[in-house]
């Protein structure tokens, strides 16, 4: 499957940029400031351009714990990070602040976004606590905010969670795109870097058509091949940190040799 809103390219590898740990969240670096964060967001979206992913999503990975419910000061953060680094880019990009799809489609819509990943549907038990996330209102304020173009990325599995709804997941992915008019569906691994389950994959792309599914964790040169097979592209962050550690920065080698890999799956 292609998709026009990438410039019409097959097997898609979108690249996470995470934001070191905003205002307010308790790792973050007061001495370095917004400063410091949009320093290390622009190295790193520096080597994933280098490196030829296909586009970029804004991540606050490092706002441990996540909360369900966007503080201002750090909706403010993230907004004006990405707005800085914005000039920069020269591919697609998105935003995901986790784990509030309001936030997520407010900052997204402002900066310009093509795109926001989030849990928009389901309920789960999770580190968080009780996981019920209103999709309607996320979609209604994307109406509002006049960004009908900017595509709803469906995370139908959640991380650090698990699901309340018996359904079997195929079901519930045929379900948030048909009722929640899910733009893509993402499935993945029980926590960052962690693969998703090749049978949960295989069902989910065999029960869906005309939405492109993504693997949404625990991606890598040595597993791509195998995830392409099934999905329509790829949500890649850990694998492309130095040493393979999410909270290093983006080292550009690993980036290269996994897109030179896609480039001969393509």
């Amino acid at each position: 499957m292609t998709f026009d809103w990438f410039g019409g390219k097959r097997k898609m590898v979108i690249a996470m940029a995470h934001i070191g740990a905003l205002p307010g969240a308790p790792l973050y670096d007061a001495d370095g400031g917004v400063a410091k964060l949009i320093d290390a967001v622009a190295r790193d979206v520096e080597q994933l351009q280098a490196g030829g992913v296909d586009a970029i999503m804004f991540g606050n990975e490092n706002d441990r714990p996540y909360v369900f419910a966007a503080p201002p000061e750090a909706i403010a953060a993230m907004a004006a990070l990405i707005t800085a680094v914005k000039p920069q880019l020269g591919v697609p990009f998105g935003v995901d602040y986790l784990w509030d799809p309001m936030a997520s489609v407010a900052i997204g819509a402002a900066t310009g976004a093509s795109f926001v990943r989030e849990i928009f549907t389901g309920v789960f038990a999770s580190d968080m606590g009780l996981w019920q996330p209103d999709c309607a209102a996320a979609s209604r304020l994307r109406q509002r905010l006049g960004r009908s173009d900017m595509k709803l990325l469906f995370n139908i599995n959640a991380e650090f969670a698990h699901p309340l709804d018996a359904r079997p997941i195929a079901l519930r992915a045929r379900s948030a795109a048909f009722s929640s008019l899910a733009d893509a569906i993402l499935v993945s691994g029980p926590i960052t870097g962690q693969p998703a389950e090749q049978s949960d994959l295989r069902a989910v792309s065999a029960s869906i058509e005309g939405v492109p599914v993504f693997a949404n964790t625990g991606v890598t040169v040595d597993n791509v091949a195998e995830v392409l097979a099934l999905a329509d592209g790829v949500i890649i962050g850990t694998h492309f940190k130095v040493d393979g550690n999410t909270w290093n920065p983006v080292d550009g080698t690993r980036v290269q040799r996994f897109m030179d890999r896609v480039a001969t799956l393509r």
